[in-house]
């Protein structure tokens, strides 16, 4: 520890940092901040600060900073919260489901992952899928007498939550009877949506309302993450109260280069604005227990930041103690746990200054800190979003996704089959489809797309496949094989759970990555009651939306069908994307 902190030195309050040539840009940034009063402007929610002369956009930006007060607000709402848990274990439920998606799933997901609990809670797993694999795992886990289910949409509609809804309604009656299901489900939502009027309908045990001046991906601290939380038996004073005291030292008096937030935000935002290669891959380095803050980061910044053609793309999760060469264009923030098994990972750092990678540090004290960092991440990817000229709160990007999906599925509606893509080669049990180049088998196909990727990109693996152990652990092994050779950031997502997080940056953020979608054959598909289509045929169509929106914005990327026996194409694709770049290697 003591030779990473020699390194670094403090700038403001609660960062210590080793900025290298990004000093500069980050000074720049701070300066610029100072200059349009960025602070005092975001909590008089002057919506101008982001939309400049634009009336409309400032209008929809100042209804979307709800999330400053919460800290304050929401401790109102703990006694209800805590009662509510109660209630559930007093019936016997020992297992809590949340149904949602992105913003509504993950920091809930990050909560119960990372903090200890004041009393023995629920286990908490979030189902963020249609993958008919995953739902029946999660389905065979618990008894459905024992487990409550809790719906999560900002909007009323979100399609994974309503099948899903939908499925587990009906098994539950099937089980239970229809006097009993009911108080198996809890439905969180903003007011007047549709999903607000069905949890009436249907009398489910209880049903939030969230304010509605809150975006789904700012809502850590509101009902959406600290509902769950409570029922899995996280202490939400506590939480709320390390919340406060960072608001506190956001606050709009504090002048910004003392501005915890706003100085995280001046690094994200002023290193990814600056030069002619940005430094715009921002890679997350956390303490083992507190790994499961990168999935939550990377949502918020990436469909925050990730639009008009720029943005600043995360990185979690990579494996980076082997590559022995990482590109120039990464940002590094270490969140670091005291007290937690941080030696390989300090190490890593003092590496990475010694290989002049700028780097900050975050220190947090105790593993309740997290509710300081959750609302520090959202201050300063709203101040980023100052910096790159863009607003920070609206998704343009999802939305073209999710329309072809649904076009997808209305056009399965009327002729039961889904469009195909054209397939380009097939070769042992895979079939490619995507940019057409001059190569005759897959290996030489991808060698040519990887020979294509450059300093400044990256390369995005989309996996349409259960977010299984197994399947987890044969993609990393892929995707560190891809850094190895190229050297330049590897990320992963599992679809359609990626759509609402790093879906926007993907069509809407610089073009600079090479995405390569990884699809397979549904043999042990789920119906699902009331649709003409199953949960297999709705992820396909989720897939098919998600290319042709990344056609549409002009993407480079390729389609891989592994198959249906998942295991064995994940194999023969590690298989043969080694034999690629052994290729390009060669070639070299």
């Amino acid at each position: 520890m003591s030779e990473l902190f020699e390194l670094l030195e403090p700038i403001g309050s609660r960062t210590l940092v080793n900025l290298q040539a990004q000093a500069e840009d980050v000074s720049a940034a701070l300066s610029a901040l100072e200059s349009v009063d960025a602070g005092a402007r975001l909590w008089a929610r002057e919506g101008s600060l982001w939309a400049g002369d634009d009336r409309t956009v400032a209008r929809e930006v100042r209804d979307r900073l709800g999330w400053l007060d919460l800290p304050r607000d929401m401790r109102v709402d703990v006694p209800r919260l805590k009662a509510l848990a109660t209630e559930v274990k007093a019936a016997g439920i020992t297992r809590v489901v949340l149904l949602g998606m992105g913003g509504s799933s993950l920091a809930p997901e990050t909560m119960a992952a990372v903090l200890p609990t004041i009393e023995a809670g629920c286990e908490l797993c979030v189902l963020d899928s249609t993958d008919p694999a995953q739902i029946q795992r999660v389905e065979q886990q618990a008894p459905l007498d024992q487990t409550l289910f809790v719906l999560a949409s900002k909007s009323g509609t979100t399609a994974e939550t309503d099948s899903l809804y939908a499925y587990f309604k009906a098994r539950l009656i099937d089980e239970l009877g229809k006097e009993e299901w009911s108080a198996h489900f809890v439905a969180i939502t903003d007011p007047g949506t549709k999903l607000a009027r069905l949890a009436a309908r249907d009398k489910l045990r209880a049903t939030y309302l969230n304010p509605p001046d809150i975006g789904g991906r700012y809502s850590a601290l509101s009902l959406y993450g600290l509902a769950p939380a409570a029922l899995a038996g996280v202490d939400l004073d506590r939480l709320l109260l390390a919340a406060q005291e960072m608001a506190w030292a956001c606050r709009s008096t504090v002048p910004i280069s003392e501005n915890p937030g706003a100085v995280l935000g001046a690094i994200m935002g002023g290193c990814a604005r600056a030069g002619a290669l940005p430094v715009d891959k921002l890679a997350l380095l956390t303490s083992p227990r507190m790994a499961a803050f990168g999935p939550w980061a990377e949502q918020l910044i990436a469909e925050s930041t990730g639009k008009a053609g720029v943005g600043i793309v995360p990185v979690e999760g990579e494996d980076l103690a082997s590559a022995n060469r990482l590109s120039r264009d990464r940002l590094f923030v270490y969140l670091r746990l005291e007290g937690d098994d941080n030696e390989a990972v300090d190490a890593l750092a003092v590496r990475l200054v010694g290989e002049r990678h700028p780097l900050a540090v975050l220190t947090m004290v105790e593993p309740y800190a997290l509710g300081a960092e959750l609302f520090r991440w959202e201050f300063a990817t709203a101040i980023a979003g100052r910096l790159l000229g863009i607003n920070p709160f609206d998704q343009p990007d999802v939305e073209s996704a999710k329309a072809r999906a649904r076009q997808a599925i209305s056009d399965y509606e009327e002729t039961h089959e889904l469009r195909q893509l054209p397939v380009l080669l097939t070769q042992d049990g895979l079939r490619l489809s995507g940019l057409a180049v001059a190569a005759d088998d897959l290996a030489s196909h991808m060698a040519a797309l990887f020979g294509r990727v450059t300093e400044g990109q990256y390369v995005a693996l989309m996996a349409y496949v259960d977010r299984s152990a197994p399947n987890i652990a044969a993609l990393q092994a892929l995707r560190g094989a891809l850094l190895t050779s190229l050297h330049v950031p590897v990320t992963l997502g599992f679809g359609p759970r990626f759509l609402h997080s790093t879906g926007q940056l993907h069509k809407g953020g610089p073009n600079t990555g090479l995405f390569i979608q990884i699809a397979q054959d549904e043999t042990a598909d789920l119906s699902i009651p009331e649709r003409s289509y199953s949960f297999g045929v709705l992820k396909a169509a989720q897939a098919l939306g998600d290319w042709e929106a990344l056609q549409e914005a002009g993407r480079t990327a390729v389609h891989v069908n592994i198959g249906a026996d998942v295991a064995a194409g994940l194999d023969e694709l590690g298989r043969l994307v080694g034999e690629a770049l052994r290729q390009m290697e060669g070639e070299a």
